[in-house]
């Protein structure tokens, strides 16, 4: 795995590894609790990341004890990565009774505490314990200044909207199913979720359940704007809506405005119809609380919603956080506004915090168009470009047959290789850790040393088995007669070896010399000469010389 540092890769490795590796051991010799091996990880991630180790006992000297906990833990490392919003890898080791599983947890966001149903554990010693409210300012502030964490002059509850505030106490118990948030007084609610504090207002709290006389007076720049435009011309939008409210008393009816004209792209596989909406409405939410989170709120300007039919364009005032850049915006998670992102990942609207972009990549290859593009965006300024029109109905195919259930289980990268390798284009460094786990699957196939294509069945699902046949090459016996039928063809005089990249244009030197070099023991061809002036000739009587 990716993850894995090379010097804790093996059991023998884990069983000296020293104190303080951030790795903790568990027997769990039938079974381990999914909740509590969440609050583990949550605990590690916010410890600067580590490893969660079962089938090992805890005191030294450590023992191989087996476990049979997390039986499919594919599936369980994508409900931790759901859960914690931060990547989680796994390795097993041995079977049965010497099985050692080991879940590896990546390190928090800058600035941004891991949390699981609203509580951002850590380790005090070997004792797992929610942070302290001081703690968790200290991450706060840790990647520089947050706005949204700062305090509002003059502003009070007066200013929230109560319908916005209710919205999130709705949303928050049920992502975390607990029914005590609903007993909560709006000031405790407040208080508990950090958007308030005894000193006063933040301005996430303005930003979120603001109402609108409140917005203009204290955050005139915390606007949104939808526009509809059927085409390119300059002038007014076919539609135009502004929204100076507090987030949640808007989502809903910017999705609205979005899916009136949200045409449905039609594809038939066999008897069966499927309609693809032009704009998946997880994708728009996305990018709108992408925008919410990122924009610069010290800065000019409003956050655009421009539709028209074919593309969504969101755009908003500050460009890239810190440290982000477009060759790195799906591994780097650093949100501007980091108290309105928490508050966002709290209640469920952000699913996996942070993780926005990820989530819009997957669902644009999973309906086969054209990635998000970014042209347009500058240091002050972002853009993001969102295709709405299916590229390929031959990807919807390759979709449907890898399956609904396998594709619960495919990370971004995993999206990316089988978007890249159809379409032809080469991998990432980054990507090609996860190929391995993607043949075990038959999603992919080696062709030939460095060289991979999706497999034969998932060609053959997009109706195209000859790109299949064409990408992994002609086979070794096809190559030989090749050679021989254009040697014989030239008996008289003989063929030079650089002759024999027209015959198979796919080969390089050392390629073409392994083949002549078997065809020459097999005894089918003999060569006359040394060096550059070497000459091949087809054994007639197929005797080697």
């Amino acid at each position: 795995m990716a993850m894995m540092h090379s010097q804790y890769a093996t059991v023998d490795a884990l069983l000296l590894a020293p104190e303080g590796e951030r790795i903790q051991f568990k027997e769990a010799k039938k079974r381990y609790g999914f909740d509590e091996a969440a609050q583990v990880c949550c605990a590690l991630a916010n410890d600067g990341g580590g490893k969660l180790v079962f089938g090992i006992t805890d005191k030294r000297p450590r023992l191989v004890v087996g476990s049979t906990a997390f039986p499919q833990p594919e599936r369980t490392r994508m409900d931790l990565m759901n859960k914690l919003g931060i990547q989680v890898d796994f390795q097993v080791y041995g079977q049965g009774a010497n099985r050692v599983l080991v879940f590896e947890v990546a390190s928090r966001p800058l600035g941004l505490p891991v949390q699981v149903k609203g509580i951002a554990w850590h380790y005090v010693g070997d004792s797992l314990q929610p942070m302290s409210q001081e703690k968790l300012r200290e991450i706060y502030n840790e990647s520089g200044h947050d706005f949204s964490a700062q305090i509002c002059p003059g502003a009070t509850l007066a200013d929230l909207d109560p319908a916005a505030v209710e919205d999130f106490r709705r949303l928050w118990i049920e992502k975390s199913g607990n029914q005590r948030i609903a007993g909560l007084s709006v000031r405790q609610l407040l208080l508990d979720c950090e958007a308030i504090t005894p000193e006063g207002l933040t301005y996430a709290a303005l930003i979120l359940f603001g109402s609108h006389a409140a917005l203009g007076k204290h955050l005139p720049l915390a606007e949104i704007i939808f526009e509809y435009r059927s085409n390119e011309v300059s002038g007014p939008a076919q539609q135009r809506e502004e929204f100076r409210t507090g987030f949640f008393l808007c989502h809903e009816r910017l999705w609205e405005l979005v899916n009136l004209r949200n045409d449905k792209q039609h594809y038939q596989e066999g008897l069966f119809v499927f309609d693809i909406p032009t704009f998946n409405e997880r994708v728009v939410r996305e990018a709108l609380l992408n925008a919410v989170s990122h924009r610069n709120y010290q800065m000019g300007g409003s956050v655009f919603l421009r539709q028209y039919p074919d593309r969504l364009l969101v755009e908003s005032p500050g460009g890239l956080p810190h440290g982000v850049t477009f060759e790195n915006i799906l591994d780097r998670q650093n949100p501007r506004n980091r108290l309105v992102a928490s508050l966002l990942a709290r209640c469920g609207l952000v699913e996996r915090s942070g993780q926005g972009m990820n989530k819009i990549y997957e669902l644009t290859i999973q309906e086969a168009k054209a990635l998000p593009e970014f042209t347009g965006s500058d240091a002050n300024f972002l853009r993001i470009i969102l295709h709405g029109m299916v590229l390929d109905h031959g990807l919807l195919a390759v979709m449907g047959r890898i399956g609904e259930e396998q594709l619960k289980n495919f990370s971004t990268d995993d999206f990316l290789i089988v978007n890249n390798l159809f379409h032809e284009k080469s991998l990432t460094p980054a990507m090609k850790p996860r190929l391995k786990r993607l043949m075990e699957v038959g999603v992919v196939e080696r062709a030939s040393r460095g060289k991979y294509l999706l497999s034969r069945r998932l060609y053959a699902a997009a109706g195209k088995p000859g790109t299949h046949t064409r990408l992994s090459g002609l086979d070794r016996e096809t190559q030989k007669e090749l050679i021989l039928k254009h040697l014989r063809n030239s008996e008289e005089h003989g063929v030079p070896l650089r002759e024999l990249y027209e015959v198979l244009p796919g080969h390089d030197r050392n390629q073409l010399q392994v083949l002549m070099k078997q065809l020459k023991r097999e005894g089918r061809v003999f060569v006359v000469g040394r060096t550059s002036a070497a000459r091949w000739y087809a054994n007639t009587e197929n005797a080697a010389l």
